[in-house]
């Protein structure tokens, strides 16, 4: 039988991949910190190993009888005091595992990137995986650490021949979303009536379902070295909004602003993130930048090469706030 490890296992996207795994028989291996919240887990029959991604001895240990990798995890904060441990994490920690992956002979990896590595267009154009980005154009700890990420697997591809594909996911959302992510966070908020007001910008959304399937696609299908975007719906965030208050009968926003207008607010919400510790700011001077352009994207690539097929953003939020709501959180 067929060994698969997911790393990030017990998170949202990891959790999802895990379960799109064993529908199809594949045995599946799960990596958590031993911090993790393993709740997306419970009732699955998963082999849990406890490791670390700064621990290259975990991951020797997790990748041992492997023939393929999926790696889910990643340090995702829009917000972090210490720069560091997030590159350390995201950069260092895929090195680490990709190299301990080549070290066990496993056959194939599915490395889990973002759009956020990828190029953000003004205005609403569309980017794809070929639309030129560099490093001074990356706004954000995060985005950064994703696109020096891609870097590095680029150049283990290279340089080691390592068998790796990467799939780019849009905002995923869905059940499972036990932290929340970012994304989530925002459902949650919009649903209960409480963001009455928006900025003019825009995102993909995509239900982490077919994200999981869209690993499940590049493993099979997808081509060493390259790289594939798991998007559905470009919407602006107004449209969004609105939409999740139709669907959870709250209340729409109303007010639209201007970036520069919440720049002191972002300023003091970080400020407020240094000094209490488990505060994290709903709005950072670095969301402000990026909101103004429209992390628009398609899929076109995924859906040719994989036989990738994501439903609407609709549905994709209505299980969110499904979910939020059996989970209490709504």
């Amino acid at each position: 039988m067929t060994l698969a490890l997911v790393t990030g296992a017990a998170g949202f996207v990891g959790s999802a991949v895990v379960k799109k795994l064993l529908e199809r028989g594949v045995e599946a291996r799960a990596l958590a910190r031993p911090t993790s919240d393993l709740r997306n887990l419970e009732g699955l029959p998963v082999e849990v190993v406890m490791g670390d991604l700064t621990d290259p001895a975990s991951l020797a240990a997790a990748c041992r009888g492997c023939d393929v990798v999926f790696h889910v995890a990643a340090d995702y904060r829009l917000w972090v005091p210490d720069p560091d441990r997030m590159m350390a994490a995201n950069v260092q920690g895929t090195r680490l595992l990709i190299e301990a992956a080549l070290d066990a002979g496993v056959q194939r990896i599915v490395y889990t990137s973002s759009v956020a590595a990828l190029a953000a267009m003004p205005n609403g154009e569309i980017a794809d995986e070929t639309t030129p980005i560099t490093l001074e154009n990356v706004v954000g700890t995060y985005k950064r650490s994703k696109y020096l990420a891609e870097r590095e697997v680029d150049r283990l591809v290279e340089e080691k021949q390592a068998p790796v594909v990467t799939v780019n996911p849009a905002a995923p959302v869905g059940p499972g979303d036990i932290k929340p992510t970012p994304t989530g966070r925002m459902i949650l908020q919009a649903a209960k009536g409480a963001i009455p007001a928006y900025v003019d910008t825009g995102l993909n959304v995509v239900h982490v379902d077919d994200v999981a399937e869209g690993h499940i696609l590049a493993w099979e299908r997808g081509r060493i070295g390259e790289r594939y975007i798991l998007g559905s719906e470009n919407l602006y965030l107004r449209d969004m909004l609105t939409l999740i208050t139709e669907i959870a009968g709250a209340r729409p926003p109303r007010i639209r602003l201007n970036p520069d207008m919440l720049m002191p607010v972002a300023a003091i919400s970080e400020l407020t993130a240094r000094l209490l510790p488990n505060f994290e700011p709903m709005v950072t001077r670095d969301t402000l930048k990026m909101s103004k352009k429209t992390m628009f994207f398609h899929a076109d690539k995924a859906k040719r090469e994989l036989g990738f097929a994501p439903r609407e953003a609709r549905e994709a939020i209505s299980d969110a706030i499904r979910w939020f709501r059996t989970m209490n959180m709504l």
